[in-house]
C-alpha cells in the first residue's frame, strides 16, 4: 500500500488503469476504476476524487473521454452522472496491426528484435488488444541476420541530419552460406566512403540512397549488408551536386524508377504487356506511366525506369511482357532468353 503517498500516486495510478484496461470497446465506471485502484495498488479514493483525478488529467491534455448523463437527485437538483471513461491511445488497433504486421513480414531483423518490438508496440495499446494478437508470431527465419542493422540506421539517421560521409564494410554471401566482407584488389576488406541521402524500405528490405565520394550518380545499399560503419567529419557532398539529382531526390519518383534498387541512369521504356498486368504495372511503377490499348488483351505502357531494373523485371514476368524500345534493351532480353531456352532444350541424346 501506497500509506502516506496515496495523493500523489493516486493519478498515475488512474491514468496507468486507463491505459491499460480501457479503449473505445471497454469503458469504465467510476466504481471499476475504484476497484483497480485497490486490487492492483491498494489504494482507496472514493467517486469524487476518482472524478477529481480524471479531470485533472484531462486539464493535463491527456485524451480522456467520457459519457455525461444529466440526473435529477432526491433534493430535486440537476446534477450529471460521469461515466463510460476510456483514454484514447496514440495508436488505434487497425493502426498498430498494420504496423505488427509490417514486423511480422520483415526479413531483415533477428527473430528476438522483432519479437521485442512487437511487444513494445502492443504495450501501447490496452490488454484487450494484447489478447487479441498473443497468437501471431512470425517464424524464425533460416538465414543468418545482421546484428548490427539497428545501429546502422542509428549512425545513418545521424549523419543525414548533420550532413556527415560515412564509412563502412560491405558483405555478401558465400558458397558457404555466410556473409564475408567485400574485399579490394588487394585482397584488403574494402572501405566504403559514402554520402548518405535517404534510408527507404522496398521489397521487403532497407536501402540507402547514397553517393560513393568521388563517383558519378546516385548508389544503393542494403543496410542489412553494412558492417563495421563509422560517422566521419567531413561533410557530405549536397546531393543537388550529384549527376541526376541536380534539382533534389525526388523520391517517389525515384523509387518508382528504380524498382529492384539498381544503380544507373533511368530510361524511357516502351512494352506490350497483357491486360490482365495492369494491377501488377501499378504495384511496380506506380502511377506515372503512359498506358494506351493495343487490342482487347494487350497494351501499351511507356515509363522511365532503371534499365537494370526493367530488364529484371521483364524476365521476371516472362511471356505475359515484349519490350519495344531501347533496342539494347531487346536485344539483350532476346539473347539471355535465346540462351535460357537452349538450357531447357529436350534432345534425344542417350
Amino acid at each position: 500500500m501506497y500509506t502516506g503517498q496515496q495523493k500523489k500516486v493516486s493519478i498515475i495510478a488512474i491514468l496507468e488503469i486507463l491505459y491499460k484496461r480501457s479503449d473505445a470497446d471497454h469503458r469504465l465506471s467510476a466504481k471499476q476504476i475504484i476497484d483497480y485502484l485497490w486490487t492492483d495498488y491498494e489504494i482507496k479514493l472514493d467517486r469524487k476524487a476518482v472524478k477529481r483525478n480524471l479531470m485533472d488529467l484531462i486539464d493535463l491534455g491527456y485524451d480522456i473521454c467520457y459519457t455525461e448523463t444529466p440526473k435529477i437527485n432526491p433534493q430535486g437538483e440537476e446534477e450529471s452522472i460521469f461515466t463510460d471513461w476510456y483514454i484514447n491511445h496514440t495508436f488505434d488497433k487497425s493502426e498498430l496491426r498494420l504496423l505488427i504486421d509490417s514486423l511480422l513480414f520483415s526479413s531483415q531483423m533477428k527473430y528476438k528484435q522483432c519479437q521485442d518490438l512487437i511487444d513494445k508496440l502492443i504495450g501501447l495499446s490496452s490488454s484487450y488488444f494484447k489478447d487479441s494478437v498473443k497468437h501471431i508470431h512470425n517464424l524464425p527465419v533460416n538465414v543468418q541476420r545482421n546484428p548490427d542493422l539497428f545501429y546502422t540506421i542509428e549512425v545513418l539517421d545521424e549523419a543525414i541530419s548533420k550532413n556527415k560521409q560515412v564509412s563502412f564494410h560491405y558483405t555478401e554471401y558465400g558458397i558457404d552460406k555466410k556473409p564475408h566482407l567485400k574485399m579490394n584488389k588487394n585482397g584488403e576488406p574494402q572501405v566504403y566512403v559514402i554520402n548518405p541521402y535517404q534510408m527507404v524500405a522496398t521489397t521487403g528490405r532497407y536501402y540507402l540512397i547514397c553517393n560513393m565520394d568521388n563517383h558519378d550518380g546516385l548508389a544503393h545499399y542494403r543496410l542489412d549488408r553494412i558492417t563495421g560503419i563509422e560517422l566521419l567529419k567531413k561533410p557530405a557532398t549536397p546531393i543537388r551536386k550529384i549527376k541526376g539529382a541536380e534539382h533534389g531526390l525526388d523520391l517517389p519518383k525515384h523509387m518508382a524508377e528504380h524498382i529492384y534498387m539498381y544503380s544507373g541512369e533511368s530510361v524511357r521504356v516502351r512494352f506490350l504487356a497483357q491486360r490482365s498486368l495492369m494491377s501488377g504495372i501499378v504495384d511496380w511503377f506506380g502511377l506515372d506511366f503512359d498506358v494506351k490499348e493495343k487490342d482487347a488483351d494487350t497494351v501499351e505502357i511507356s515509363v522511365i525506369v532503371n534499365e537494370e531494373a526493367m530488364f529484371n523485371w521483364a524476365m521476371l514476368y516472362g511471356p505475359r511482357v515484349e519490350v519495344l524500345t531501347p533496342k539494347r534493351l531487346r536485344d539483350r532480353l532476346v539473347k539471355v532468353t535465346a540462351e535460357v531456352a537452349e538450357k531447357y532444350v529436350v534432345t534425344n541424346k542417350a
